[in-house]
């Protein structure tokens, strides 16, 4: 791309100054041009002073007495107008690079989410681009203060890491703005469920891809972003623009957790509204215990029933080939069941790592 040269408007003076110059040469006082433009003395002595602007209906009566186009005058002052202006923006950019500071700026460069910028104007700059808001002000209002609920319904206000939180939600809804879905079915994404739980089970190399083919049949979207070291958030869901979006991190790295947060996050999706956003692994003022631990309730059950994990538990034999055959049975990936029985302190946590598939969403 080629390098562009900063912007600077053509015109950093008011017209006024062209006026007073005008009225000079013509030799002509404030009072004379007044009368003969019938306008107050003290608006023409406002507009030499740049306290007042050059209005269109000034303009055509300044071109009847200067013999100058209106159309120079309104060029002028619109030139003024946007250099003051870009001025209140540079300076408006310069309050605002503390703001910026608090944002984890590096691993987002390092991601790609903003571009590889130096200057503190520049770094500001591109993350008001990245949020499409116009001043820091802006972002406090629709992060924190909830002025535009229908878009965004929780308040990160007391959250710890909101900074980093909201640029992880954002750059989850540029990457699901960018995938094409099917309309929503509940019924058709009841009936994918079975193939989801399939892919858990056979683990092939492209799961991830895999998956998100399979929600967007139903026409959900499912998007991997990788998580910031201030966000420790494992997965979110919530509807954009009528359409449910899953948002995940695999900050894990275990197959066991990557499911049941997937599924978690699907059970959200049948269970509670379009007016709801969840975020997995973050306190936040707003949260639901009782639709968190519904969909907690629904991952479970779709993995390992409570009946499927009371025959392990029953039989008392937890070695690697016993969890194999109950895996095979049950139509599930062994990890899933080491994972269930290390959290249910049934096995220790450091039992059978080897069946727990290890999982890398990001090269």
């Amino acid at each position: 791309m080629a390098n562009l040269k900063k912007f600077v408007p053509p015109v950093e003076f008011h017209p006024g100054i062209t006026l007073s110059e005008k009225l000079k040469e013509m030799g002509m006082s404030v009072k004379e041009f007044a009368v003969r433009t019938s306008k107050p003395e003290k608006t023409i002595f406002a507009v030499m002073s740049g306290k007042s602007s050059v209005t269109s209906d000034m303009a055509v009566a300044f071109e009847s007495v200067t013999k100058i186009p209106a159309h120079f005058w309104l060029n002028i002052q619109r030139g003024y107008d946007e250099y003051v202006a870009r001025q209140k923006r540079e300076e408006q950019l310069s309050k605002a690079y503390e703001w910026a500071r608090l944002f984890p700026l590096a691993k987002m460069m390092e991601f790609g989410w903003i571009p590889t910028v130096h200057t503190a104007d520049e770094k500001v700059k591109a993350l008001l681009a990245f949020f499409q808001v116009s001043t820091d002000r802006a972002w406090e209002d629709y992060y924190l203060n909830q002025q535009l609920k229908v878009a965004f319904r929780i308040s990160l206000n007391n959250i710890k890491e909101a900074h980093a939180i909201s640029a992880w939600l954002r750059q989850g809804e540029i990457q699901a703005a960018e995938m094409p879905t099917a309309e929503f079915s509940e019924k058709i994404l009841r009936e994918t469920i079975p193939a989801m739980k399939s892919l858990c089970a056979e683990h092939p190399e492209d799961f991830a891809i895999r998956l998100q083919d399979l929600c967007a049949q139903a026409g959900v979207k499912l998007v991997y972003t990788p998580c910031l070291p201030e966000a420790p958030i494992n997965g979110s869901t919530r509807w954009i623009n009528d359409v449910p979006c899953i948002q995940m991190t695999g900050r894990h790295k275990r197959n066991d957790i990557f499911w049941f947060t997937f599924f978690h996050e699907l059970g959200h999706i049948l269970l509670h509204g379009k007016k709801d956003i969840f975020l997995e692994d973050i306190e936040y003022e707003d949260k639901q215990k009782e639709k968190e631990k519904a969909a907690d309730d629904f991952s479970s059950r779709i993995l390992l029933s409570q009946t499927e994990e009371s025959e392990i538990i029953k039989q008392g034999d937890f070695s690697a080939n016993t969890i194999r055959y109950y895996a095979e049975k049950f139509g599930i990936h062994p990890g899933i069941i080491v994972g269930r029985l290390q959290h249910n302190k049934v096995i220790s946590f450091t039992a059978h790592a080897n069946l727990i598939e290890k999982i890398e969403l990001f090269s």
